[in-house]
């Protein structure tokens, strides 16, 4: 009995060093091949919180978490990059809550206010009156082709702008494809926080 308790516990150990050496690997091919990490779990140097009624924005067990203004509880706040871009594939991993409001915008022209007047905001609101712009899609650009729910879990968001098209795929399914607006050519990236619970991982962008 002992004997076979031990070959299942160094089962259990290979099995999962064999997974964390996968995810190291994989993480490693995501960073070369023209790939920048925007946010790797360890610092924000990369990002700066918008100007205005603001939040904490920090590092909680490797993802970005934030914490609320209680001076401007409905404000929505953004965290965003130092750099700009133009054409680039952008791939992200979040995790929501059922009743959160979030989103990723691109192209931000305006690091001070940041909105869907001044940037293309890349939708995560399952719970928007009008489903069709929520989750999935380019507020006010395209709507999503299906609609999908993120709450409650992790998931990935890979988004491309090159010129005046955008590609948005989420999880692995094609919610905007090859929509085209020409307001924003380039701007910097932000993360959303508007309500719930909201965390971002392992942000990389590649320019194109």
């Amino acid at each position: 009995m002992i004997t076979s308790r031990f070959a299942m516990l160094v089962i259990a150990v290979l099995f999962s060093a064999i997974a964390d050496l996968r995810y190291a690997r994989d993480a490693f091919a995501e960073a070369g091949g023209g790939w920048i990490t925007l946010f790797d779990g360890k610092n924000l140097d990369q990002w700066q919180p918008e100007a205005g009624p603001n939040a904490t924005w920090r590092i909680e067990d490797g993802v970005i978490a934030v914490d609320k203004n209680d001076k401007a509880p409905k404000a929505i706040v953004n965290l965003v990059s130092k750099q700009s871009f133009t054409n680039f594939e952008l791939r992200a991993e979040f995790w929501v809550s059922d009743d959160a409001n979030s989103g990723i915008y691109i192209r931000c022209t305006d690091a001070a206010k940041v909105n869907s007047k001044s940037a293309y905001e890349v939708n995560i609101f399952d719970t928007r009156p009008d489903p069709s712009f929520g989750t999935g899609a380019i507020v006010d650009v395209a709507k999503a082709a299906t609609v999908l729910k993120a709450g409650g879990k992790w998931n990935t968001y890979e988004i491309t702008a090159q010129g005046p098209k955008f590609t948005v795929i989420l999880n692995g399914i094609k919610t905007v494809d090859g929509a085209e607006d020409s307001r924003f050519p380039s701007g910097r990236i932000a993360l959303q926080y508007g309500q719930g619970t909201v965390k971002f991982r392992k942000v990389l962008i590649r320019p194109l």
